[in-house]
């Protein structure tokens, strides 16, 4: 980090209010104790939940590891938002009342102070969780809220109050996470494994190795985003400072990456050969995790450099534009060009999170078809067919026009909304991703949870069953839409990109939930019958046909300081006539998938009839029909009865 600093001129004096060299260094070495902390937390989270056995002592010490880190993160996020008001004030350290009450306005006034605070109050929030969580889901909750606690600081990047705000956002924010899963999890897997019974190294290892394959792929991915974000040019990677310092830490991650090969090739099988001839796995362990935390440690120091590194981007607000536009002032990006159909292939924007998380859903899931038809077993090509397209969908409709042009018109926010919560759902439901995982993942035995354990466990749970329920899942899907868009939450959605991650997510599970419920064949504890699967499909369209009338009969403007005030002189001619349009495609998309939806299902019934009565038949050529003799039997003894 000091290396980096001094090389990258990020330490050096300002010409006008310079802080001192106290601020100026202890500032990046501030957020490099943030970003070490929450490396130690998520790791040792990551780890308990997914390497660890709740029948050895390595879970209690994984979690332990995670408090004392969940503590230490609070603790330096706290000195680096100090540092950071002293930075940007100029005005020295004290104890009086004026410098608290200059710090208390930068905290609560200030955009910038804000996004502090809420990290505060955050990772305040998190020690406690962990501190109390040892069941399965609270420890499993308390990661989740773990790896949320990482946006407001990732928000607070080079790019991310700039122009292409979301993409910076979202590929820094998955930069942070990726690398936090990779250290942390190192540093407690070796702090673990290396105290542990020879019998439990093994596991630990193998499964850290398989939790740092994908932060290695989360991290290199997010970072060439994020790395674009601030360069800009090719030419900048090796003219600037910035530029070299990045290019220090690709080469560096490329050893890792070799290191990671090595272990997952040579290592873990020189450990397991050990383990057969009883022979001793902590010099080749000890070897390979010394050197990789040593090299981790420059990387973690650069981009601890880097964040006070000059960007060679300019990067300018819409603020500080001599004369922006209302949609730059609103959402800090111009206007799309004028709708053409067209612009349907043209206009794109890069969503880091989502893509991300579609490539990786895509290459599990070949994965594991690869897997089935290796040992001889099948897998329909249709339901290959069917999860592709549906991922494609998703890529296409979080990185395409709709996302661009649906930040500006509501009817298309409608279109995308429709497509999230009633297409894709079905061609993922139809994939069956949860058979195909339990079909292909080995079951563990040790007490540990990898992925067939976790999925078992929401399956089983009684929240899947009661959410699962047809009737349910319909109640929940029609309210969905009310919840949304009649309360504050539509604002969130639009105004702040992480309520924007939370409506994809929401409408993606709720939609799916939906039509597992009615046409799914993954396991489930419970399936409603035929009957009231239809009558939960009718419900739905009713409803859906009542709230797109809503919004097509309306004369209130959702959300009209945005949609009102985007400076759009195309299209629909009041942003009314557009909101009703969107009404419009809310009655009308939102019909058509129900109608498919009613044909699966009738067809699934009339399969199921089809099954039982051969299955019926089967059984009476087993046992000489003795169930229609038992029948017959029964009514002449009842004859017989009347008679008398």
């Amino acid at each position: 980090m000091l290396g980096a600093l001094a090389y990258g001129g990020g330490a050096a004096p300002l010409v006008v209010a310079d802080p001192g060299p106290i601020v100026r260094w202890g500032l990046p070495a501030s957020r490099l104790a943030y970003n070490l902390t929450a490396a130690m937390t998520l790791g040792a989270l990551a780890v308990a939940i997914w390497s660890c056995s709740r029948k050895e002592p390595e879970f209690e010490r994984a979690m332990s590891l995670a408090q004392g880190g969940a503590a230490a993160w609070m603790v330096s996020t706290i000195a680096a938002a100090l540092f950071a008001y002293l930075d940007v004030s100029g005005v020295p350290f004290s104890f009086d009342a004026k410098f608290g009450e200059g710090l208390w306005f930068y905290l609560v006034s200030l955009e910038v102070g804000q996004l502090w605070l809420i990290g505060i109050v955050m990772s305040a929030i998190l020690s406690t969780f962990v501190f109390a969580s040892r069941s399965r889901w609270g420890t499993f909750l308390t990661t989740g809220f773990a790896f949320l606690t990482l946006w407001p600081i990732a928000s607070l990047g080079h790019a991310a109050g700039a122009e292409s705000h979301s993409t910076a956002v979202g590929g820094i924010t998955l930069h942070y996470t990726g690398a936090a899963v990779w250290l942390g999890g190192l540093v407690v897997t070796a702090i673990i494994a290396l105290g542990a019974p020879a019998r439990r190294r093994l596991p630990l290892v193998e499964r850290y190795s398989q939790l740092a394959l994908v932060a290695f792929i989360t991290t290199g991915a997010s970072g060439v985003v994020a790395s674009w974000m601030n360069i800009g040019a090719w030419d900048r990677l090796f003219t600037t400072p910035y530029g070299q310092i990045t290019l220090f830490k690709v080469a560096l991650l490329i050893v890792l990456g070799w290191f990671g090969f090595l272990q997952r090739r040579y290592f873990i099988n020189r450990m397991a050969k050990n383990v057969e001839e009883r022979k001793s796995t902590l010099t080749p362990l000890a070897w390979l995790l010394g050197i990789e935390m040593l090299i981790m440690g420059a990387v973690s120091g650069a981009a601890a450099a880097l964040g006070r590194t000059p960007s060679p981007q300019p990067q300018v607000t819409a603020e500080e534009l001599a004369a922006p536009t209302p949609a730059q002032l609103l959402s800090g990006e111009p206007l799309p060009p004028p709708f053409e159909f067209s612009r349907l292939f043209t206009e794109w924007q890069l969503d880091p999170i989502w893509t991300l998380l579609s490539l990786l859903a895509l290459a599990f899931y070949f994965m594991g078809v690869g897997r089935l038809r290796g040992r001889g077993d099948k897998w329909p090509w249709w339901r290959v067919a069917s999860f592709v397209f549906g991922l494609l969908v998703l890529l296409y409709n979080v990185n395409g026009a709709m996302i661009v042009y649906g930040k500006f018109q509501f009817s298309f926010h409608m279109t995308d909304h429709m497509i999230l919560s009633m297409i894709i759902p079905i061609f993922i439901v139809l994939g069956a991703p949860m058979t195909l995982l339990l079909r292909t993942v080995k079951p563990r035995h040790d007490g540990s949870m990898g992925g067939r354990e976790w999925v078992l466990h929401l399956v089983h749970s009684k929240w899947a069953t009661f959410f699962s329920h047809p009737i349910v899942a319909g109640i929940n899907f029609a309210l969905a839409l009310l919840v949304f868009y009649y309360t504050p939450l539509f604002r969130w959605a639009t105004y702040d990109h992480v309520g924007h991650m939370w409506m994809i997510a929401h409408f993606l599970i709720v939609g799916y939930l939906f039509v597992e419920s009615l046409i799914g064949d993954d396991p489930s504890r419970t399936r409603a019958p035929y009957p009231a699967r239809l009558i939960s499909l009718i419900l739905v369209m009713t409803f859906h046909a009542f709230f797109g009338l809503s919004i097509m009969t309306g004369t209130g403007l959702l959300v009209a300081e945005w949609y009102g005030a985007t400076g759009r002189t195309w299209g629909p001619e009041t942003a009314l006539l557009d909101q009703q349009m969107g009404g419009a495609v809310a009655w009308g998309i939102g019909e058509f998938p129900t109608v498919i939806l009613a044909v699966i299902v009738g067809l699934q019934w009339s399969k199921s009839d089809d099954k039982r009565a051969k299955r019926e038949d089967r059984r009476a050529q087993k046992n000489d029909d003795a169930e229609l003799k038992a029948y017959n039997e029964q009514l002449k003894t009842l004859a017989e009865r009347d008679a008398q």
